[in-house]
């Protein structure tokens, strides 16, 4: 895969918010019946007869993983145009002729299947600069397949289980433990080896296509400023260390290797990129977060399936993501956890706030208020440095559990916390069907605009002007080339 674990779903909550998950006692268990925000079962296509494999079991369930099957019918047609070219010239002749599935999420990622079904996020189409960006993740994952990569990592883990066994009964369990460590090393280091074979094998595919082959190497170093993005944004430190047990190679690794490969077959300017049709294709794709599965404005946090809505305080950083929603405001030390369960049997909001939800209550502040018509139970809860303001808040079947974490509560925090829980609101008629996605749309450069004046046309809920250059594969101080087309995000 592509780097599935570094771009996690909507990125995984930052240290800070991590420190106040652990604080729940039972947190295998919350996090189990803390799936009210995933992703439902997606539509299906209109039924019809197919030429391809998209209507199998597998492809199915795996769809349903990530997020249901988008409908971009221009993307779509563009990126199989695109697998075209790839498979005349494809290492593999025999190959099945690959079709491509555009997938409803934000998160970067691809794949593919021997049965022929290759699959692209939207997130990584937003990402993605031109064709020949796009062309090379997918001849990547093909080349994963045709290299039976998967069949031999398997393999490769098996051997090592065994090995790994062995050595822990016929001689003893430290030396088991050894062995153990030493066969993940290896694991890992084949592991690292196939990405690197893929992105080499990708980019000789690419070029005999016609396609410019660095455009593996400028999609790889957009992706690692993607996740260097969303560190800042989330207070994760930033490391480019080399990981010995990662799976993948480090992103910077990637990128020289690629770029070597590029050179061996001609210097930069060759092959198509096609930006401009590109661009077009991928045109009024949404970006970011799925509206009916909560989405985040600024410091507001609107979910329309489940019918309501929330505003953090000022400063405040917010990540939404299948468990709960998640918030930063890092200078000051402060986080914020939004979850939800199904309404328990026994219907006391004060039995359930004092059932051990959370470590260190203090019984004396617990107290029910009304919050914009609905039921709800406030407290205080302090374990180790940390000091929690807590609401448990009733919205028809659902308990709505907002946490609020600083070293030092305060009075002026105390009181922005609960300004915070009074805006927990359910949404009007009209809020939900007026939920709309952001989306990419395409801006020319007029004479005079810069990197700052195209980012203020973003709507994006941070850092406009680092976005835009992140999707647009440019730096601080570039100038824009006036006529030129340009990726923006709007609403």
């Amino acid at each position: 895969m592509l780097t599935a674990a570094s771009l996690a779903r909507r990125a995984a909550p930052s240290l800070i918010a991590a420190l106040l998950a652990l604080t729940f006692t039972g947190c295998a268990e919350l996090e189990r019946q803390g799936q009210l925000f995933a992703t439902p079962a997606p539509p299906t296509r209109p039924a019809g007869p197919r030429s391809d494999n998209r209507s199998t079991v597998q492809h199915k369930e795996l769809v349903a993983q990530f997020g249901g099957e988008y409908e971009a019918p221009a993307a779509e047609r563009y990126l199989d145009a695109i697998l075209a070219k790839l498979a005349t010239v494809s290492d593999t002749p025999g190959q099945p002729a690959y079709k491509v599935t555009i997938l409803n999420t934000p998160v970067v990622n691809a794949f593919a299947l021997p049965s022929g079904n290759l699959y692209v996020t939207r997130g990584l189409l937003a990402l993605a600069g031109d064709a020949s960006e796009a062309a090379a993740v997918m001849a990547h994952e093909i080349a994963h397949v045709s290299l039976r990569h998967s069949a031999l990592r398997a393999e490769r883990e098996r051997e090592a289980a065994v090995i790994s066994q062995a050595a822990a009964v016929i001689q003893n369990r430290q030396k088991g433990d050894e062995v153990r460590s030493s066969q993940r090393l290896s694991v890992a280091s084949f592991s690292r080896q196939q990405e690197l074979d893929a992105d080499a094998a990708g980019v000789r595919v690419i070029a005999r296509a016609g396609f410019d082959p660095y455009g593996a190497s400028r999609f790889l170093t957009a992706l690692g400023r993607s996740t260097e993005l969303r560190a800042a944004l989330y207070g994760k430190k930033k490391s480019l260390e080399f990981d010995i047990m990662a799976t993948h190679p480090s992103t910077p690794d990637r990128i020289s290797k690629a770029v070597a490969a590029a050179r061996q077959i001609g210097a930069p300017g060759i092959g198509v990129t096609d930006r401009d049709g590109y661009l077009e294709a991928v045109k009024g794709v949404a970006f970011g977060d799925d509206p009916m599965e909560g989405y985040v404005r600024d410091r507001k946090f609107t979910h329309p399936r489940l019918r309501f809505t929330f505003t953090a305080p000022e400063g405040f950083l917010l990540e939404n993501s299948n468990e709960a929603i998640f918030g930063v405001r890092e200078p000051d030390n402060e986080a914020l956890r939004l979850d939800s369960v199904r309404l328990p049997a026994d219907d006391n909001l004060e039995a359930y706030v004092g059932s051990g939800w959370v470590d260190g209550l203090l019984s004396s502040t617990v107290r029910t208020m009304d919050i914009n018509g609905l039921h709800a139970v406030v407290a205080v809860a302090r374990a180790g440095e940390w000091n929690f303001r807590l609401a448990v808040i009733r919205s028809g079947e659902f308990l709505y559990r907002l946490i609020f974490a600083a070293r030092t509560l305060n009075d002026d925090a105390d009181a922005r916390f609960m300004e915070s829980i009074r805006s927990f609101r359910r949404l009007a008629p009209d809020e939900i069907t007026d939920a709309r996605p952001l989306r990419i749309a395409v801006a020319v450069a007029a004479p005079g605009d810069t990197i700052e004046t195209m980012a203020a046309r973003m709507v994006v809920p941070n850092r406009p002007v680092e976005y835009f250059m992140l999707l647009n594969g440019l730096s601080a101080g570039d100038a824009l080339i006036p006529g030129e087309h340009y990726k923006i995000v709007t609403d």
